[in-house]
């Protein structure tokens, strides 16, 4: 079980990690966690029985997410361990970098399956949740944007050009995804 306060006394120490990448793991989690809870609250409301099914399967999803949100948290911490152990050795190989970023990818590509998952939750009509459901798309829209960040930044270190340009094109598609589905919500949640 993690210990928030000691975890984010680790992350503002002056070790590497953890870093980016298990803040933007644990920042996810909280936004599938958020949406799981619109769910679970919104399934036990007899105003909204109509959407019993939707409620059920968000609850489902989300919880699959957060569990593996909260998966990926310490293996990108030893990813980046390894990769920083690496570099203290006179050559670094692009094996290290390589797992570092398909982990960042992972996490990309579970934000932008969360923040699907929260244009489902604002399908739910709870108007008393919307701000929840915003306050998840927007934590998953955080990890999305702070993985993408990590896996643009460690492209620099790399030199097999094959490797960048599928791992660049792959992210591409869960920005764009999500960054459609994010406006649906958007506009859903405003309406």
């Amino acid at each position: 079980m993690l210990d928030f306060d000691a975890y984010l006394d680790r992350l503002a120490s002056s070790d590497p990690t953890p870093g980016g990448g298990s803040a933007a793991a644990l920042t996810g989690a909280m936004g599938a966690a958020l949406l799981a809870m619109v769910a679970r609250i919104t399934l036990g409301s007899p105003k909204h029985s109509s959407v019993h099914a939707l409620a059920q399967r968000i609850i489902q999803e989300a919880d699959v997410l957060r569990s593996d949100f909260v998966a990926a948290r310490p293996l990108d911490e030893a990813a980046y361990g390894a990769v920083i152990a690496v570099q203290a050795l006179p050559r670094t190989t692009e094996a290290e970098k390589r797992v570092r970023m398909e982990r960042m990818q992972a996490v990309a590509g579970l934000a932008s399956a969360t923040i699907r998952l929260a244009e489902l939750a604002a399908a739910l009509g709870n108007d008393h949740l919307m701000s929840d459901v915003e306050c998840a798309l927007r934590l998953a829209r955080a990890a999305l944007d702070a993985s993408a960040a990590n896996v643009k930044v460690n492209h620099r270190f790399l030199k097999n050009a094959e490797v960048i340009t599928a791992q660049a094109s792959r992210l591409a598609a869960f920005l764009d995804t999500a960054t459609a589905a994010e406006r649906r919500t958007l506009r859903r949640i405003t309406a």
